[in-house]
């Protein structure tokens, strides 16, 4: 009988990544075009930011599960809760180290402390209607007895599935089959595993531990564990001889990592952009700062602002910069606010978003110009993909959209969001800035922002 094995993506987990939120959303959307299982997101450490990352991943996802981690707080739980409450399928990830060394330096916590705070956790997890998962951190380096009971602990507080994580990569293959076979046919849940390929073993390590009983390979794009492209090629070339399958789309897989690879790379290296992401740009401004270095600051994120936007500009980055320093996320914030403020050609009156997990997101959006309403319904690859293109549809032109951003201005559920859209028509860039509860209704506010300034150019040149 055929075994059908489950792929967790970890690409977004990777520690000390430096992608931007645009190129977030599009590893994610690359990787539910791929089919894997699972995309895993890291543990939400700005709760202004990182759950409105997660909401907006959710709004392109939907085949695929969320995960995000947790564990650390009771409030790592609630946040991750939040941030997936809009998701078609969620995981909290319950990630806790079980080895004696990882539990005093990490966690500070003895053994019987920590088997306390598994329970606590999963029992916490276990409160909101999403999947949980209980992931042994260095595993194989943890006494058996203990690890056994840690595994029972999390299984009886209601974990759903369990994940084995030979962190330190301590065993060599077949050690590690050997160690997830013992723990597969004594525990009633689904089993994963997460390897480290520190010594170049993770595939041989991750397709042993499938053989052995493991339910769910922990891959990725680069970074330290099981590559994605090697297990999935594995899979391909030789399930069919050890009734192995995966649901990956394996005729995808080397194009979509491609596509990560390069994303991966630019992020790292930041070559061939044609500006520069915010994260990426290293611009700390402050008070003290005169109108040369700022305005060298914004031609460095792209704009070519004439002399009455520059001036505009530094006015409105001196009453900023009074409250706080000003990084390039806050510059492109003040451009998109303050440079080229025009008449709106195009007035948002309503938009209808249709969106779910068996259907193709859709978007009818109605705008006026003149005096006249105009309208247009399109399909796209998720609710804002969808509402781009509808505008584009209405309006009967199409710019290249240069970066998107999303970012919390208020805290809490209902927190606003403030989206920043940058178009680029011929060589010159244009931002648009929109303030929403909605997401959705934030993105295309500040399309039509950027599309306003565009058409105001246009008609007075």
């Amino acid at each position: 009988m055929m075994k059908q094995i489950k792929i967790a993506d970890t690409t977004l987990c990777r520690e000390n990544n430096s992608f931007s939120f645009k190129e977030k959303i599009e590893i994610a959307r690359q990787l539910e075009k791929l089919n894997v299982d699972t995309i895993e997101l890291p543990e939400i450490v700005n709760s202004r930011t990182d759950i409105l990352l997660v909401r907006t991943i959710a709004a392109f996802v939907k085949s695929a599960s969320l995960s995000v981690g947790a564990g650390r707080s009771e409030q790592s739980i609630e946040d991750a809760a939040a941030a997936l409450e809009n998701a078609a399928k969620g995981t909290i990830r319950i990630e806790l180290p079980v080895s004696p060394v990882c539990m005093e330096y990490r966690c500070h916590k003895k053994p019987e402390k920590m088997l306390e705070w598994i329970a606590s956790c999963v029992k916490k997890a276990k409160e909101y209607s999403f999947c949980v998962e209980f992931c042994a951190v260095d595993a194989t380096r943890a006494e058996t007895e203990y690890l056994y009971t840690a595994i029972k602990t999390a299984t009886e507080a209601g974990a759903d599935k369990i994940t084995i994580c030979d962190t330190a990569g301590s065993l060599l293959p077949d050690d590690f089959a050997n160690f997830v076979k013992a723990i597969s046919e004594n525990t009633g849940v689904p089993i994963g595993i997460q390897c480290s390929d520190k010594a170049g073993l993770a595939a041989a390590q991750a397709i042993l531990a499938v053989r052995a009983g493991a339910d769910c390979v922990k891959c990725a794009v680069g970074g330290d564990t099981v590559s994605l492209d090697t297990f999935g090629s594995i899979i391909k070339d030789y399930g069919n001889d050890y009734q192995i399958s995966a649901d990956i789309r394996h005729t995808e897989l080397h194009r979509i990592v491609g596509q990560i690879n390069w994303i991966t790379d630019n992020a790292k290296n930041d070559k061939s952009s044609v500006t520069v992401n915010a994260e990426q740009t290293g611009i700390k401004l402050d008070k003290n700062d005169d109108k040369a270095t700022v305005l060298a600051a914004v031609t460095k994120l792209g704009y070519d602002l004439s002399e009455e936007d520059a001036e505009h500009v530094y006015n409105e980055f001196l009453r900023v910069a009074l409250k706080k320093n000003v990084g390039a996320k806050e510059l492109d914030a003040i451009v998109a606010s303050a440079a080229l403020q025009v008449p709106s050609a195009y007035k948002l009156v309503s938009y209808i978003i249709n969106n779910g997990n068996i259907i193709t997101a859709s978007a009818h959006i109605v705008l006026e110009k003149d005096g006249a309403v105009i309208e247009g319904i399109q399909l796209g690859d998720g609710p804002i993909d969808a509402s781009f293109i509808t505008i584009d549809t209405i309006i009967g032109r199409h710019y290249e959209l240069d970066d998107f951003q999303i970012q919390a201005v208020t805290e809490g559920k209902e927190a606003m969001g403030s989206a920043l859209v940058k178009l680029r028509s011929g060589s010159k860039l244009y931002s648009g800035k929109g303030i929403s509860t909605d997401i959705i209704g934030a993105s295309i506010r500040a399309y039509l922002n950027a599309v306003n300034k565009i058409v105001y150019e246009e008609e007075n040149a």
